[in-house]
């Protein structure tokens, strides 16, 4: 049986540009590279992966460090720069971008011995640090409450020109007087508030969250998204809606995702 319909294209990987990686030319990949720079300032980041599809644009390093995922580092295609991440528990905490191959081997020894954040900065300068990630640093208890802090932080800049972030700021604030729901995770995804009992992501579906509506109402949903618990004429009747919704066993927000949980 044959086919008129055409094939969709096949996009292969830009190929690293050996003016601006020689270094990684010469060693035969990005992975080679790094372990090389990492030799040579006496640093040891064990065994580098490689991807054998496109060994000259990724690597990944592992961790030591419980809960550590190993980070991974990508090339630039039209400038050198190497991009670094790492999560710990669902959430990223290791990120930034250096031209440096030397800084970038700092940071991947740093990440795989466990080093913490302020620690990794400090030898490789180009890592970035937020308030956040200094937070799940230290626990999830802390993260909670950053992330309740620096929310409403952000709504409160949005409120003055968005009806919706008006809203939900309502809600928001509502919410965080309530102390069953000051112990869990909020996040906020079109404008709908959602609380979650794990810090990392994917985030958990047990507890309901709220839509604004555009007349000034709100509707209460959840746990799963097609599920209407009912509709509130104010953000108070909206948050007791919640309340009253929460499982019988929820307490505070704990770290890690929903799937290793599960798992």
């Amino acid at each position: 049986m044959t086919s008129n319909s055409p094939r969709p294209a096949r996009h292969e990987p830009t190929p690293a540009d050996p003016d601006l990686y020689p270094d990684l030319a010469a060693a035969g990949s990005l992975a080679a590279a790094l372990a090389l720079a990492a030799a040579e300032q006496g640093l040891d980041l064990e065994t580098v992966l490689s991807n054998d599809s496109d060994p000259l644009r990724t690597a990944s390093v592992a961790s030591t460090a419980p809960g550590r995922e190993p980070c991974w580092i990508f090339i630039g295609s039209e400038s050198r720069w190497f991009n670094i991440n790492g999560l710990r528990q669902g959430v990223q905490l290791l990120s930034g971008s250096t031209s440096d191959l030397e800084e970038l081997s700092r940071a991947a020894a740093g990440w795989r011995n466990g080093a913490g954040l302020r620690e990794i900065q400090k030898a490789a300068p180009f890592i970035v640090v937020s308030e956040l990630a200094e937070a799940h640093e230290r626990g999830p208890a802390e993260a909670v409450a950053v992330q309740w802090r620096l929310l409403l932080k952000d709504l409160r800049q949005e409120a003055h020109r968005l009806a919706l972030a008006r809203q939900t700021l309502a809600l928001a604030e509502m919410a965080s007087a309530e102390p069953k729901l000051r112990q869990l995770y909020p996040f906020t995804s079109h404008w709908a508030l959602h609380f979650t009992t794990c810090t990392g992501f994917p985030y958990s579906w047990d507890v309901p969250f709220v839509d604004p509506l555009s007349d000034g109402r709100y509707r209460v949903c959840g746990p799963s998204r097609g599920t209407v618990v009912g509709e509130a004429d104010t953000a108070e009747e909206a948050i007791s809606m919640v309340v009253e919704g929460l499982p019988a066993s929820c307490g505070p927000a704990m770290a890690g995702s929903s799937s290793q949980r599960r798992g």
